[in-house]
């Protein structure tokens, strides 16, 4: 029997902790191999992990709200399996101290002083930056977390208790209102956003688009798909489709910001935002969107939509986004300006559609016409995307979409 200390896995790109929730058995509990042993948290999704070897736990390394840190111990495990099997080999050791150096990076890049001998996460010294908390007032902070760690819990209650100016300290609360706490998610959405605006300059970009064709055709084929892929076909993955060819002939508009650099993405992913059951947005990823055709798309889709409000997506399928869609149409809006997703750099909504009266264009003269019309609204950083080129862009995927051949062969 061997002692082996269980390692916390990757959770996807750009994710170097996590945040336990809690545990899913007790010390001394036997498990097998990919039983759960843990919930954690990271500011995508909270998911469960499973154990890697079958044997007793024997102890926890972290405890429920602490910090992990992924590649690195979580517990001890009592197993049979072979040494070789479970000792932490060079590749290994060679992927913490990538994660590590990923750590540090991100230290280096917030501009604070390394003088504390303590360890702060990324997202501790985001929070410290952005309130313009110094390093030795965070030394100051008392930590719960593993080895009195400072956790973003320990640094928003101290927030949230430091002394303002009396300009801010106006009572908000009165006798018939009522307090919600933010949950955890909320928190997280919060922090997303207001970064998003302070990073990008926010430009936006509308067109109106006839809707038409495509309302007749789905219309005309939904009970055959639905008959022969037992799939319900909505909207949006047609959508989907027209931003992926409208990417094709814009690649521009697929890139991410890392100054002083552009990257230009070689993968055309994109995230489609879901609303969940408690009010809440999750954007799920279709990775390599344009090897899909229609039915795939719808698939895929369909597929991602329902585990994404059951809470049963896997961490990779939230990242590596490179352009995101949401489709707003959904709750009735018109149309709306979405905050981009960092680190892409722009993101579209498409509002709902309605029957308009419209001037339609025949060979015997204008006339007017009932319509299917929809909004499309495009946001983009306007470092790097110019009015040309987003304005460009939306008017491209709102050509696709009415050009849309309603003769395809889907089956």
């Amino acid at each position: 029997m061997a002692n082996i200390e269980m390692l916390m896995p990757g959770m996807g790109e750009s994710i170097f902790e996590c945040t336990v929730l809690k545990w899913l058995i007790e010390e001394g509990q036997k498990v097998d191999v990919d039983d759960m042993v843990i919930e954690v948290a990271t500011d995508k999704i909270d998911t469960e992990i499973g154990s890697t070897y079958k044997g007793k736990i024997l102890k926890f390394l972290v405890k429920e709200g602490d910090i992990a840190v992924i590649g690195k111990p979580f517990c001890i495990i009592e197993t049979d399996q072979l040494p070789n099997e479970a000792i932490l080999q060079e590749s290994d050791t060679e992927t913490i101290q990538e994660l590590e150096t990923g750590i540090n990076g991100i230290q280096e890049r917030l501009e604070l002083p390394k003088a504390s001998s303590k360890f702060y996460s990324p997202l501790v010294l985001n929070i410290a930056k952005e309130e313009k908390i110094s390093l030795p007032e965070l030394d100051k902070i008392k930590g719960s977390g593993l080895e009195g760690r400072v956790t973003k819990d320990d640094i928003l209650a101290y927030l949230k208790n430091k002394p303002t100016f009396e300009l801010n300290k106006e009572e908000f609360v009165g006798g018939e209102d009522t307090i919600i706490e933010m949950d955890r998610m909320r928190m997280m959405i919060s922090e997303r956003m207001v970064q998003s605006r302070r990073i990008s300059p926010h430009v936006a970009s509308f067109v109106e688009t006839d809707m038409t064709a495509i309302v007749k055709w789905r219309e005309q084929i939904k009970e055959e798909f639905y008959d022969k892929t037992g799939e319900k076909i909505t909207y949006t993955p047609i959508l989907v489709e027209a931003v992926v060819k409208a990417i094709k002939s814009y690649p521009m508009i697929n890139i991410q910001v890392d100054v002083p650099r552009i990257i230009k993405k070689g993968a055309i992913n994109v995230g489609v935002a879901v609303a969940l059951p408690d009010g809440n947005l999750i954007v799920p990823v279709i990775h390599h969107a344009d090897q899909y055709d229609l039915v795939g798309l719808t698939r895929k889709i369909n597929d991602l939509a329902k585990r994404a409000r059951n809470n049963q997506l896997k961490p990779d399928e939230l990242t590596g986004g490179t352009y995101t869609i949401s489709n707003i149409g959904t709750f009735g809006n018109i149309a709306g300006t979405p905050i981009i997703l960092q680190p892409q750099v722009a993101i579209m909504a498409f509002g709902v559609i309605q029957k308009k009266p419209a001037v339609i264009e025949t060979p015997e003269g204008d006339f007017i016409g009932i319509r299917q019309k929809m909004i499309i609204s495009h946001s983009y950083d306007h470092r790097v995307v110019d009015g040309s080129l987003g304005g460009l862009f939306v008017k491209q995927v709102s050509d696709n979409l009415e050009q849309f051949d309603t003769n395809r062969t889907l089956f």
